[in-house]
């Protein structure tokens, strides 16, 4: 050989390994090789002073400290009783109120009607359903309907489609 000092072997008792880039515990400070590097892999007697985890709580992000022999859960349950500085928001979830008339219900989401910009339940979301009479002549339930498919269907032939053929529908039925 001609590099004799070159590597260390592996400080775990039953490996030995000679190993030519070794790892170093940073628990007990000796040379061990890729399979037995880490600290549960050679039983490492030092192993408690390197796992100090602090646990944090969930409510004001701080870090609760923990005594040797105490359960973490326990300690942060006491520090949310006593010591937590987080104050609850009360913020309202349900804040938008219908407007229609005698209707008391409110949503989280505001459902706005397109044509009177009113705040509605989803009850009486549709223009019919609330007796809107703003921007022009109230929409009959056919066209609500039509309004509603042709919305919902992507732009392009298939809405020229459907469109052209509610076109003819509605001639058909004048006709008659």
């Amino acid at each position: 050989m001609e590099f004799p000092d070159l590597g260390k072997h592996c400080s775990e008792k039953t490996c030995k390994r000679l190993d030519f880039l070794p790892l170093k515990c940073d628990a007990c400070k000796q040379d061990f090789c890729k399979d037995h590097f880490t600290c549960a892999a050679h039983k490492c007697p030092f192993a408690f002073e390197k796992n100090v985890q602090v646990p944090v709580c969930p409510l004001c992000n701080n870090p609760v400290p923990v005594r040797k022999g105490e359960i973490p859960d326990m300690v942060v349950g006491e520090h949310i009783d006593r010591d937590c500085n987080y104050h609850r928001k009360t913020e309202k979830i349900f804040t938008y109120r219908c407007s229609k008339e005698g209707c008391k219900k409110k949503e989280m989401l505001r459902v706005a009607c397109d044509q009177c910009r009113g705040s509605f339940c989803i009850r009486h979301r549709h223009p019919l359903d609330h007796s809107c009479k703003h921007g022009g002549r109230p929409i009959g339930a056919a066209g609500c309907t039509a309004a509603r498919a042709s919305e919902s269907k992507p732009s392009g032939a298939s809405n020229t489609l459907s469109s052209s053929w509610l076109a003819q529908r509605l001639r058909w039925r004048v006709k008659r």
